[in-house]
């Protein structure tokens, strides 16, 4: 596995870095926006860890044009801030976990390893189909009327998994532990990301396909 580490306070950045190695993973650090940027676009990584405060500017600039460019690369974002709007317009922006510092390094490990096996994980080949939604797996995009969809790994997991049970319902404790597995934020950050893929699925055309079922998840429902 390799990682990018995007952090301007040296003394977190090593210490980071050095659990990142000791797993046995490669890791290169960069300090400003300019120098990860360079390194996205000389490099493929599994795994970006974005702090955003940093001395050339703001590291959601960095996120919003990574998710533009639609990069599926996930992101945990290092953040300072402990308000939750500030958390949930994190991952409006794209990011797929944050956590607050100061944090333990054994639950960054944590996290950092539960998005690696989300998204690293063997691919199917085929295609998922429902109504006007295709879901090629093995490039993991998806179409609604063969328009792309702009998804992040998050929000591509979460309709994945709507699309292979369609037009049942998927409960949110399903959505929830195939995202966070026993780590489970509160619901706001799953409000977040059904917002974000609504946004996606729903609102560029005429009918609606994700629907919500009340106090127990969300189905999708096709008007073919």
């Amino acid at each position: 596995m390799k990682y990018l580490l995007v952090e301007d306070n040296l003394e977190l950045a090593e210490a980071i870095a050095s659990r990142i190695r000791l797993d046995g993973h490669a890791v290169d650090h960069a300090a400003t926006i300019a120098d990860a940027r360079a390194f996205v676009n000389t490099g493929e990584y599994d795994l970006i860890l974005l702090d955003i405060m940093l001395p050339d500017g703001d590291g959601r600039t960095f996120l919003k044009q990574h998710r533009a460019a639609k990069n599926l690369t996930s992101v945990i974002v290092l953040t300072a801030r402990s308000q939750v709007s500030d958390r949930i317009g994190l991952l409006d922006l794209g990011a797929d976990d944050y956590l607050t510092k100061p944090f333990d390094l054994d639950i960054l490990e944590a996290r950092m390893n539960a998005l690696v096996r989300r998204y690293r994980g063997k691919v199917a080949s085929s295609k998922l189909q429902f109504g006007e939604l295709t879901i090629d797996q093995k490039t993991r995009k998806a179409y609604r009327q063969d328009k792309l969809l702009a998804l992040n790994p998050t929000t591509y997991t979460i309709l994945e998994m709507l699309c292979q049970s369609a037009p049942e319902v998927v409960t949110r404790e399903d959505i929830s532990y195939k995202l966070w597995e026993e780590d489970e934020p509160n619901n706001d950050v799953l409000r977040s990301h059904i917002y974000q893929l609504r946004n996606q699925l729903d609102k560029p055309f005429d009918t609606q396909m994700l629907i919500t079922v009340p106090k127990v998840g969300f189905r999708l429902e096709s008007s073919n």
